[in-house]
């Protein structure tokens, strides 16, 4: 056992010592100092154990704070097992008695009574008999605490030991002796005492204890993280190996327990000042601490001092965050908001930040004083301005639990309300009956009430909406109010029922009045442009509100905006421009604002082709906002998933999804048309033609209703003319193609050559090639990738119906290549079915990526072509050059691939120029 101790040489020398005096009949008293947890115990066991093995009879008793009052508690222990004359036997139960009795009645027997004198000196003349004997060690562990009539018999004892073959070792916690009773003071100041003092371990010592525990390699990597945790506190250093061990590091059972034991052991006045202490903070004073815990600043010290000695405390703060949390949780509850309590009232007093006053008020989840709900909210203020919208949250449903005025109530509300649909737009949706009733008692503000007006329409109450707007109107100020209007306006692109129903007309941009909130202008500004279809004028707007959305202060009507602007971009096929600022919003946002951004970056990607990242962004869309969440506006994600999956061939995801229970009120909005326009696809790829028509007609049904007929929204004319076609309808189909040819200009491309190849596939095989060649460029210039492979598929099927298959099996080639890219499996089994697997790859890949950059765009475009079927002579007139140009273009291509003719070139050639264009 000595040889386990570490760094404790000296004290063990020092009390060896005393027990060769004792052997020699020099009897003596030897005190070990230090803190509780440093090791005394330890020792003392080692040094009985080394007695007993030298022949000396050892006599132990440890003390306890809950025995201090039972009388000659500590010599009844020491003397458990030795024959005691029946008198003093009968007069140890004599003194009990009379002790008990007497403390029952709020007394105590005085000790120098002649009957105890009797029985303190018979037990002392009993132990040094004992000494006349045999050699005797008499080991006291905490004398501190323990009873008086056991410490007069210690002191008894050793006034008469030092002539005698016995050694009294006590331990004791240092603390300083005017803090304890006289007759233990007495007895830890005799003249020929031997102090010896233990306290916590050296670095060098830890590195010794992890060594003989843990080998060398572990010492080495670990002394500088268990020193900082346990101070060389030998309790906290074997709790740390242990938990290594088992756990691989500290863990609130094994190293956050060691210090709740220690508290439970020290007593309720220890655990009191230390649980004010991990409530109060580290900032807390010794004055603060003492009145949280209802004691003295000579109780604190007596508390914090010798914790912080014995390595527990570093700078009277708790070592590591898990044994901070062990002592919080071993508060219990009362207790805990108790301690907040005065904790929030202590920091307000000293002019704490409002959020450190808040934070006790939230933890204690009560205030009944004015100030607390000051304090709240300007704590909720900075919690918005730090990004932690959980602790803005908590700060004002306390807040708005403890506002007894109803008016000041239902504003706080409405700042709740606008907080929590930053982070979960369901638990905001639980408030909107409130504010609806505080909208109808008068008690919302005219911000709080526009704000509502978004909140319901997101929600898809939007029944609740024209009256909300109108008492909007009557309260508004005159022409210069003009915020209604901006509703309104807005209104006509979001839900254009409502919008329609309050008189909006296609209001210019330039009309809409300049007041009130410069988020909400422009989302009016960029939805008029939206809804008068002039999304060219559109686009460098939205922009500039994304650019200024940066550095705008944080309000839902900007969210709205920065929701509207990307999705302007989606819908004028902006599509990369509008993903890169997707990737920032991504980034940088959180909550709502973050999952916005989601939703639209997998509607460009989808409609880019790129599906399997259209997917993934969808479905991360649906993971950060619950589908119940999302409200209205879960037609959106919902869309492009069910899109991508499809496409994909993932008809079981996509089937889940379209099953899925959704809001009726979508329908009633612009994300209705994304999701019907989806699921519509859905429809036609799994056989159901004429549930896809229904689908798409209605789509048209209510775009033209709502009087927002845009290609870029959903092209509606193109999917219906597919589902006629599948229905083996070409006239119909013809009529809606015709119809949508017109409506597709320079703003709406990708429409035009979607309608460009469903208007081939009802035409001629001698007319279709110019119509595909057509629609293939246009595609390139957009991005989609999904639909060029679509297109390339049809001009190989069409060379193919006119005998040209030098031309067809490259274009099948290259469309098999974008398919795959695309991951869109149905389309490359449906281009597989009709060619065979044996076109599908000319040649072993090569992997010419370098040199592929060394290209010029020229010598891309004559390659691309060549790799069509093209002869040099067509590309020298697609491209306004000459045949020998061509030609030397080819050359150098063929070189810097190294390839020898045109039958080698890569078939993915035409589609990295499609993205090199995007």
């Amino acid at each position: 056992m000595l040889g386990e101790l570490v760094e404790r040489n000296e004290q063990l020398t020092c009390l060896e010592a005393a027990l060769s005096d004792c052997l020699e009949a020099r009897g003596g008293v030897a005190v070990l100092e230090g803190p509780a947890t440093t090791g005394r115990t330890d020792l003392l066991r080692a040094l009985s154990e080394r007695a007993g093995s030298a022949g000396i009879r050892v006599l132990n008793a440890a003390c306890s704070r809950e025995e201090r009052s039972l009388p000659l508690g500590v010599m009844t222990q020491l003397t458990r097992g030795l024959q005691l004359p029946t008198a003093l036997t009968e007069r140890i139960a004599r003194i009990s008695e009379a002790e008990l009795a007497a403390t029952s009645l709020g007394g105590a027997t005085n000790p120098l009574a002649p009957f105890l004198i009797w029985t303190i000196d018979a037990l002392s003349t009993l132990l040094l008999d004992l000494a006349e004997q045999q050699p005797l060690l008499v080991a006291v562990d905490d004398v501190g605490h323990a009873d008086l009539l056991s410490l007069h018999c210690l002191l008894h004892l050793v006034r008469r030991i030092p002539s005698t073959a016995a050694l009294l070792v006590l331990t004791d916690d240092g603390q300083p002796w005017s803090w304890q009773s006289p007759p233990l003071v007495g007895l830890l100041r005799q003249p020929h005492a031997a102090h010896v003092r233990v306290g916590p371990l050296s670095r060098a010592g830890i590195e010794i204890f992890v060594t003989q525990t843990m080998g060398v390699d572990a010492a080495v990597e670990l002394t500088p993280a268990f020193q900082a945790a346990s101070g060389g506190n030998p309790a906290l250093l074997t709790a740390l190996v242990k938990d290594h061990w088992a756990h691989g590091g500290p863990t609130a059972q094994g190293y956050g327990r060691t210090l709740v034991t220690y508290l439970y052991r020290a007593g309720a006045e220890t655990a009191r000042v230390v649980h004010a202490l991990a409530v109060l903070g580290p900032e807390g004073t010794a004055h603060d601490l003492a009145t949280m815990a209802d004691c003295g600043v000579n109780e604190v010290r007596r508390v914090i001092e010798p914790m912080t000695a014995a390595g527990l405390l570093a700078d009277g703060w708790f070592r590591h965050e898990i044994m901070y949390q062990a002592v919080l949780d071993d508060i219990s509850d009362p207790v805990r908001v108790e301690l907040h309590r005065r904790a929030a009232a202590l920091s307000r007093d000293r002019g704490a930040r409002a959020a450190t006053v808040a934070c006790h008020l939230v933890a204690a989840d009560q205030t009944t004083a004015p100030w607390g709900i000051r304090f709240l909210l300007d704590a909720a203020d900075q919690a918005l301005v730090d990004d932690d919208h959980d602790r803005a949250v908590e700060c004002l449903r306390l807040a708005h639990r403890s506002t007894a005025d109803e008016r000041r109530r239902s504003a706080v509300l409405a700042r709740l309300t606008r907080v929590e649909w930053w982070t979960n737009p369901s638990s905001a949706a639980r408030n909107l009956s409130g504010l609806l009733s505080a909208a109808g008692a008068d008690m919302l503000n005219r911000d709080d009430q526009l704000e509502l007006i978004r909140q319901l329409v997101w929600d898809g109450r939007l029944s609740d909406v024209p009256d909300l707007l109108g008492r909007r109107y009557a309260a508004s100020r005159g022409d210069g109010d003009g915020e209604p209007r901006h509703i309104e306006v807005w209104l006509t692109v979001v839900a254009p029922l409502l919008g329609r129903r309050s008189g909006t007309r296609r209001v210019p941009a330039e009309a809409v009045a300049d007041a009130g909130d410069p988020w909400l202008r422009s989302v009016a500004e960029l939805a008029s442009l939206l809804n008068r279809g002039r999304l060219a004028t559109a686009v460098p707007m939205a922009e500039q509100v994304l650019a200024d959305a940066r550095i705008g202060r944080r309000t839902s009507w900007l969210d709205e905006a920065v929701l509207l602007a990307l999705l302007v971009l989606v819908y004028a096929e902006q599509l990369t421009t509008a993903i890169n600022w997707c990737k920032e919003m991504i980034s940088t946002a959180s909550g709502t604002p973050r999952a916005m951004a989601l939703a639209v970056m997998s509607e460009a990607l989808v409609r880019q082709g790129d599906l399997a990242a259209g997917a993934d962004h969808a479905h991360a869309a649906l993971a950060q906002l619950t589908p119940g969440a999302w409200g209205a506006a879960v037609g959106l994600p919902l869309g492009a998933l069910i899109m991508a999956t499809t496409r994909m061939g993932d008809y079981e995801t996509a089937s889940a999804h379209v099953a899925r229970a959704i809001p009726e009120a979508m329908f009633q909005t612009r994300y209705g048309l994304h999701y019907l326009h989806s699921r519509a696809y859905y429809q036609l790829a799994t056989g159901h033609h004429h549930a896809a028509l229904g689908d798409f007609l209605a789509c048209g049904e209510l775009m033209r209703g709502w009087g927002l007929d845009l290609a870029g929204l959903v092209p509606w004319r193109v999917g219906a003319a597919e589902a006629w076609l599948r229905l083996g309808n070409s006239d119909q189909a013809r009529v809606l193609i015709r119809d949508q040819l017109p409506r597709a200009g320079a703003e709406a491309g990708r429409a035009r050559a979607l309608s460009l190849r469903l208007l081939a596939a009802t035409s001629p095989p001698n007319r279709r090639t110019p119509l595909l060649t057509e629609a293939l460029d246009i595609l390139e210039m957009c991005g989609d990738r999904f639909e060029q492979a679509r297109v390339l598929g049809d001009l190989s099927r069409t060379y193919d119906t006119l005998g040209q298959k030098r031309r067809a099996r490259p274009l099948f080639r290259q469309a098999m290549h974008v398919a795959n890219l695309c991951q869109a499996r149905p389309l490359s089994r449906e281009l597989l079915s009709e060619w065979g697997e044996e076109v599908v790859e000319p040649g072993p890949a090569q992997d010419n990526g370098p040199a592929r950059e060394s290209l010029t765009e020229a010598e891309r475009r004559v390659a691309s072509l060549a790799v069509m079927g093209y002869t040099n002579r067509e590309i020298a007139t697609k491209l306004y050059v000459t045949a020998s140009t061509v030609e030397q273009h080819l050359t150098k291509v063929y070189r810097k691939l190294d390839v020898k003719r045109r039958q080698d070139l890569p078939v993915d050639l035409r589609a990295e120029l499609s993205r090199t264009r995007g």
